[in-house]
């Protein structure tokens, strides 16, 4: 199976991607992707220009980030090591036991089924070790690529926010997607290590 785990011990690994924490050495690629303003736009707009010292630093405190109320950062990276990406939670409230997260690919590594793993080793963590319930997430709907990703995971569209993200001279609208952990593990029973 494409997105099955390798046979070794690692939870946050597949034959495609692998997450990890942030390092000091990622300084240098994440400053690379910041020059990338379609992908801030992706995003969410364009930001002004960050200086190297900026994202070293940055990155510095993403690397001393401890799993403190289940908010957390990781590189993805690709089978061969390179980093293609990154994936972090947010609002995460263990009480209620809900997350969002944000997801942001490479351009020039996309469609290669990375986003789809990572998100898949994500839930996983917090449906089946973290015992959380619920995970939603939002999307700018004029991103086809986003939306189709989460429909072919398994996310049930929620709504749509008329005219809540400006970028590129124009308003566009967010629309959300929820999943809970039944609808993840009717889809990944909690026997099955990978995020298929």
């Amino acid at each position: 199976m494409t997105g099955a785990p390798h046979a070794g011990p690692n939870f946050w690994q597949t034959a495609r991607v692998r997450l990890r924490a942030f390092t000091t050495e990622d300084a240098e690629v994440s400053f690379l992707w910041s020059l990338d303003s379609q992908r801030a736009r992706d995003l969410e707009h364009v930001w002004p220009p960050a200086s190297r010292e900026q994202v070293e630093h940055w990155v510095a405190r993403k690397a001393r980030q401890s799993f403190e109320n289940g908010d957390f950062d990781m590189v993805i990276e690709n089978a061969a090591g390179t980093p293609v990406g990154a994936i972090s939670t947010h609002r995460c409230d263990p009480r209620t036991g809900t997350f969002s997260y944000a997801l942001d690919i490479a351009r020039e590594h996309r469609r290669r089924g990375y986003a789809h793993d990572a998100v898949g080793l994500l839930l996983r963590f917090y449906f089946q070790e973290c015992r959380y319930q619920k995970v939603t997430v939002s999307v700018h709907a004029d991103n086809v690529a986003s939306v189709a990703l989460h429909e072919k995971l398994g996310f049930v569209l929620e709504g749509r926010l008329r005219r809540m993200v400006y970028t590129g001279g124009r308003f566009q609208d967010e629309v959300w997607f929820g999943q809970t952990a039944e609808e993840f593990a009717a889809r990944h029973p909690p026997s099955q290590a990978g995020p298929g």
